[in-house]
């Protein structure tokens, strides 16, 4: 009996180094199959992630020439949707680290400010740059379908678009948008559309 005794304990060893194994590489699996960008940083806390990535709703919105535009135009790249307005405090605070996001951004990801209010083509451009958001295009909602087909209830509000033309996250309220943190998140989203 001594002898069996040897064998169950190397034959025990065996399955438990088995099971810890298979439980290495499975976590491993699943930590490399994860997109880079599955956790927003902490400067982009109010950034919500969608369950599954969800279809947009289908609605238009002017360019800065007066064209109509929508945000299937910008499938392939990375959108970041920003609903913004003139009036709105929160709205004006953040565009300045939105402008600065943009000119950090490489070409996998677009920002598409738009403004949620009745100015013009000409104020929506002064009024970016005079708030150091010259870097953004000046898109124009001036019949809030935007705000309405996404069901916001207030301002700022952005939506995270991957490539594929669906929403991945939004959020309510201003963010860190040039927090280093959150440009290394957006350019790896970017990068990781890319590939």
């Amino acid at each position: 009996m001594p002898r069996r005794f040897p064998g169950i304990l190397v034959s025990l060893a065996a399955v438990i180094l088995g099971a810890a194994l298979a439980i290495l590489l499975v976590v491993l699996y699943v930590i490399r199959s994860s997109p880079v960008h599955e956790t927003p940083p902490l400067a982009l806390a109010a950034l919500i992630p969608e369950p599954s990535p969800k279809p947009l709703p289908v609605t238009a919105f002017v360019d800065a020439q007066g064209h109509t535009s929508s945000l299937a135009a910008f499938r392939g790249r990375v959108v970041i949707l920003n609903l913004w307005a003139t009036w709105c405090a929160p709205c004006v605070r953040e565009l300045p680290a939105l402008g600065r996001l943009a000119a950090a951004l490489g070409p996998g990801v677009t920002i598409v400010a738009v403004n949620a209010g009745h100015d013009d083509a000409a104020a929506t451009a002064q009024f970016l740059k005079a708030h150091g958001a010259a870097d953004l295009a000046g898109y124009r909602d001036p019949e809030l379908s935007l705000l309405a087909a996404f069901g916001s209830q207030g301002l700022p509000f952005s939506v995270l678009i991957d490539a594929k033309g669906r929403e991945i996250a939004r959020a309510s309220g201003p963010m860190g948008w040039d927090d280093p943190a959150a440009v290394a998140y957006f350019k790896s989203l970017g990068a990781h559309a890319a590939s």
